[in-house]
């Protein structure tokens, strides 16, 4: 999973989390399969990703 900022400003990250659906935090991937959501400092879910097979 790559996330890549597609504005023209800067975004500041602090305060936000990147977790799966059994609400582990991420910051390196495994070959599994699961489901991340990157959420903003306020908890809105600003993007998900699956890979591998779904459960």
């Amino acid at each position: 999973m790559e996330i890549t900022n597609t504005t023209r400003d800067g975004i500041n990250l602090r305060g936000w989390t990147l977790r799966d659906r059994d609400g582990n935090r991420y910051r390196v991937w495994d070959n599994g399969s699961d489901t991340a959501t990157l959420r903003d400092d306020r908890g809105r879910t600003v993007d998900t990703e699956t890979w591998g097979r779904r459960r």
